[in-house]
């Protein structure tokens, strides 16, 4: 089998295997907010707010401070 070949098998085994059905008492939970792919307005607001008071943007998401270190 070609390395192509055997290497796109394995990606397709891999993406069937990691499929699974979700039991509907467990929507809740990954319904949460903090599940979000996208950011809430009170955590767009706390990011604006630490932006203005940090003097640095990316403030409330990854270290550093005002200084500018990552």
């Amino acid at each position: 089998m070609r390395p192509a070949a055997r290497a796109f098998a394995l990606a397709a085994a891999m993406l069937v295997a990691a499929c699974e059905s979700v039991a509907p008492y467990q929507r809740g939970h990954l319904a949460r907010p903090d599940m979000a792919l996208e950011p809430s307005a009170a955590a767009s607001a706390l990011e604006k707010t630490f932006a203005s008071k940090e003097a640095a943007s990316g403030a409330g998401s990854v270290g550093g401070g005002g200084c500018g270190c990552r």
